[in-house]
C-alpha cells in the first residue's frame, strides 16, 4: 500500500477556520458502502439513520489548553510548548518551538510562579520537562495560562470561542491535546433525540495525542509507526457494546479514535473486552473490522493515518470519489469542518 495512492488537493478556501454557530447544522455526507452511493444531508438528520438497538460509541476525552508560551531563562528567548502527555507527577513529554534552541538543562519560565526545567530529549524530537509551581492544581493553572491547541491548518490564534467549541459536549476525561473532531457536531438535544429513539450512547476514552496526527513520512505505509495513546474501555461500556452486538444491533463509532479504541480491545469472537492501556493501532487497507458497523468522521488531510482508516472501512476508490464530490460540493474540511456518515 503506497502513500501516494491517498493524495488529493483540498482548496484552502474549504479548510474551516471557525466552527459553525450551531454544531449540528454542519453538512453531512452519507455514504452507503453496499450500493456505493452517497447523499447530502445535515448532521442533525443523523437521527434518521440510526435505529432502536443501535449503539453510538463516543470518545469522552477532554481537551486541555496544552499550548503554553514562556521564555528561556537568561536569554529571554520566546518558547512555545505543546504538552503531549504526563509521564509522572510533574514530568511531561512536550514539543517545543524553536526546538533547536531548547536544550537539556534550560529553564523555561511561563509565569512568575510557573515554569519548567528541560531534563531530557525524546526519540521523536520532543523534550521531557519537569514543571514546578505553587499551590493550585496543575490543570487549573493551565486553564489560566494555556491556549487551545488548534491544529496548524487553522491559520489564526486560539480565541475564547475555541475553549467551548473545540470540545465535545460530552467531554469528561481530561487528557487530549486535540479534539476527537467527529464528536464536535453533537448537541445535547441531538443526543437526547437519539436516546429517545432507543439508540444507546456508550462512552470510551482515547486521549488524542500526537500519534493520531503525526504525518506519514514513508511511501510504504506498512512501515509507519504510530505513537502510543492511552485508552480505556470500562466493564460497563464493554458489556453494553457486546449486548448490542449479540442482539444484532449496529455499532456506530464516532471518530477514528473511537474506532482504534474498539479495534484495540476486540477479541476473536468479534466482541470487546474491558481494558485500559496504550495503543499504537494503525488501521489501513486492507483491514478486517471486528466491531464497527458504521463510522461518523470528518474530512481529513491527504495521506494521513485518518484517511487511511476511512479508506480501510469504506474502500479506497469509494472514499476518494466521495472526497472529490465533497470538494465539488464545497464541504468544509478538517477539524471545524463538515461530517461524513459511512454505513
Amino acid at each position: 500500500m503506497k502513500l501516494s495512492e491517498f493524495q488529493y488537493e483540498v482548496p484552502s478556501k474549504l479548510i474551516a477556520q471557525y466552527p459553525l454557530e450551531k454544531r449540528d447544522e454542519s453538512r453531512m455526507m452519507v455514504l452507503d458502502r453496499k450500493h456505493q452511493t452517497w447523499e447530502h444531508r445535515i448532521f442533525k438528520d443523523l437521527v434518521d439513520y440510526l435505529n432502536e438497538g443501535d449503539a453510538l460509541v463516543v470518545n469522552e476525552t477532554k481537551v486541555f489548553p496544552a499550548r503554553v508560551f514562556g521564555t528561556k531563562e537568561k536569554t529571554d528567548a520566546k518558547v512555545e510548548l505543546l504538552l503531549l502527555r504526563q509521564l509522572e507527577d510533574t514530568m511531561w513529554e512536550v514539543l517545543v518551538k524553536p526546538a533547536r534552541k531548547v536544550r537539556v538543562g534550560n529553564r523555561i519560565q511561563i509565569t512568575e510562579n510557573f515554569g519548567c526545567d528541560v531534563i531530557d530529549n525524546t526519540t521523536s524530537g520532543g523534550r521531557v520537562v519537569r514543571f514546578d509551581y505553587n499551590g493550585k492544581d496543575f490543570y487549573h493553572i493551565l486553564d489560566q495560562v494555556g491556549n487551545s491547541p488548534l491544529p496548524p491548518y487553522i491559520k489564526r490564534e486560539a480565541e475564547e470561542i475555541d475553549k467551548k467549541m473545540y470540545q465535545t459536549v460530552y467531554a469528561k476525561r481530561i487528557g487530549a491535546v486535540a479534539a476527537p473532531t467527529a464528536g464536535l457536531h453533537f448537541t445535547e438535544e441531538l443526543l437526547q433525540k437519539l436516546e429517545a429513539k432507543g439508540v444507546r450512547i456508550i462512552p470510551v476514552v482515547l486521549h488524542v495525542g500526537l500519534g493520531t496526527f503525526r504525518p506519514i513520512k514513508v511511501e510504504d505505509v506498512t512501515r509507519h509507526n504510530m505513537d502510543s495513546e492511552y485508552y480505556e474501555v470500562s466493564e460497563e461500556s464493554a458489556k453494553r457494546i457486546n449486548e448490542v452486538k449479540l442482539a444484532g444491533g449496529r455499532v456506530i463509532a464516532v471518530g477514528t479514535t473511537t474506532v482504534r479504541t474498539l479495534e484495540s480491545v476486540a477479541n476473536a469472537d468479534k466482541l470487546v473486552k474491558a481494558h485500559s492501556g496504550w495503543t499504537d493501532k494503525f488501521i489501513y487497507p486492507p483491514y478486517q473490522f471486528k466491531i464497527i458497523d458504521g463510522l461518523i468522521t470528518n474530512f481529513h488531510l491527504p495521506a494521513s493515518t485518518l484517511v487511511l482508516l476511512v479508506a480501510a472501512f469504506a474502500g479506497r476508490d469509494f472514499t476518494l470519489k466521495a472526497y472529490q464530490e465533497a470538494i465539488k460540493q464545497k464541504y468544509r474540511f478538517y477539524s471545524y469542518g463538515d461530517a461524513m456518515l459511512i454505513l
